[in-house]
């Protein structure tokens, strides 16, 4: 059987097995078990499973449990809730203040947690109810909070772009600084949206008024003194210090990767200790807790993924699908569409865990003779897999959501999340025609290429 054959039926039997319900790291475990015991010699099994090891003993993934505990212990705390409420009142006077500040909120929590989850329900849990009470759309609360969310894979620390800097092999450091760019760029458009909304429902609110003497909560201006802003700046100063201090020490090259997230880890425990008085067992243990199982998920799902893709790889399924594809000649920029479009119906059912390990053995030896950029693909990979968290029928974002706010409807959610789709589509675009909105910060910081 040829290796393009037999890839076909492994990615057959893949989809049935995924379809079938089975968890995916469970689903791609057994796949790649099947394959290597039918198609493998036994002697290939040690080599398979020792690099698998070896893999997974990398210092630089032991940066991943690292920061997901110092997003769990930020995430558990005030923190997200009080860096939300400082942002609104000074930003309150400005036109789409309110979804401004919830943009701004998701990206400065996105930057200290790197979870996209955490994201969603730290802003979320004080943003949706404040938008809603302000005479916001249902629908536009949750898509703005959702799509806020995103960010916490494309801003550094993003575990996402660790994994990705793995399978490229390439340096993680430039790749964090490429991420910064797009970062700004989507918190500008989303915050470009917000105004526009912002605009357009109080035209609505204000011609209702007038109309039947109704005024909507969307008219009634709020007030914040000079003094009472300055009194939210204590609680959030602190956090805002410690994001600055893990960047200042992973580019300044004081640390690594991985004693940078150790060291953001155990700054973020104390400050939560100084600033809210979470310091006693019982009130670790839970963001403890949840981070030792979303790590044990997490890097169970890596492991069963290198697993599948070695077993791709020896089976020279990767290699031969790599060659086809150069074999197509298709044009540089065809190319690069025909493989984000894969990488969005991936998306639909797999998280972007998965979709790199499973994917970069395929698609970047094609896209490295074609002359693309990997440090600036990754970047346009993490936005098309952004995409995926809010779409359905995965769009994880869409349901922690749903979860934080039960009431509003599921396709009132999944619709709010559609013009910032849009707005997203608009940034890979843009990345595709101004490269350096990526490539900026790392040849400035690090020297070109």
């Amino acid at each position: 059987m040829s290796p393009l054959t037999l890839g076909v039926l492994y990615g057959i039997v893949t989809l049935v097995v995924m379809f079938s319900g089975m968890p995916i790291a469970f689903a791609l475990g057994v796949v790649a078990t099947g394959f290597m015991y039918f198609f493998m010699p036994a002697a290939s099994l040690d080599t398979i499973t020792q690099n698998v090891y070896e893999e997974m003993a990398s210092i630089t993934l032991l940066s991943i449990p690292l920061f997901i505990l110092k997003g769990a212990a930020i995430g558990k705390s005030p923190a997200g809730r009080d860096l939300y409420s400082a942002i609104h009142a000074w930003l309150h006077k400005v036109p789409g203040g309110l979804g401004i500040a919830n943009v701004f909120a998701c990206a400065m929590f996105a930057a200290m947690a790197g979870s996209s989850p955490a994201t969603c329900s730290a802003i979320g849990s004080a943003g949706i109810p404040e938008m809603r009470r302000r005479g916001y759309s249902p629908g536009f609360a949750a898509g703005i909070i959702a799509a806020g969310g995103t960010l916490g894979i494309l801003l550094p620390p993003s575990i996402t772009m660790i994994l990705y800097a793995v399978a490229a092999e390439q340096s993680l450091g430039r790749l964090f600084l490429a991420g910064i760019g797009p970062g700004i760029l989507l918190v500008i458009l989303f915050s470009g949206y917000a105004v526009y909304r912002a605009r357009r429902e109080y035209a609505i609110a204000y011609k209702a008024y007038e109309q039947g003497g109704v005024k909507s909560a969307y008219l009634e201006e709020e007030h914040f003194s000079l003094a009472q802003k300055v009194e939210m700046l204590p609680r959030v100063l602190p956090f805002v210090i410690l994001l600055i201090g893990v960047m200042v020490a992973l580019y300044g090259g004081y640390a690594t990767p991985s004693e940078t997230a150790g060291l953001g880890a155990l700054l973020a425990m104390v400050l939560i200790a100084i600033v809210y008085g979470v310091w006693r067992p019982k009130d670790i243990s839970p963001f403890i807790t949840s981070t030792i199982k979303e790590s044990t998920m997490l890097l169970f799902i890596i492991g069963m993924s290198l697993l599948y893709s070695y077993v791709m790889s020896y089976l020279h399924i990767s290699q031969s699908a790599a060659q086809w594809v150069v074999d197509l000649h298709l044009s540089k920029w065809m190319l690069l569409t025909v493989i984000l479009l894969m990488v969005v119906v991936f998306g639909f059912f797999l998280p972007p865990v998965s979709i790199i390990l499973m994917m970069c053995p395929i698609i970047l030896p094609p896209l490295k003779v074609a002359g693309f950029d990997l440090i600036w693909f990754g970047v346009v990979m993490t936005i098309v897999m952004e995409m995926g968290l809010i779409h359905p029928p995965v769009g994880l974002n869409i349901f922690v959501i749903k979860n934080i706010a039960p009431d509003i409807p599921l396709k009132d959610i999944v619709w709010g999340v559609m013009p910032f789709l849009l707005l997203m589509l608009v940034a890979v675009i843009l990345l595709c025609v101004f490269p350096h909105i990526a490539t900026a910060f790392p040849d400035a910081l690090m020297g070109a290429k």
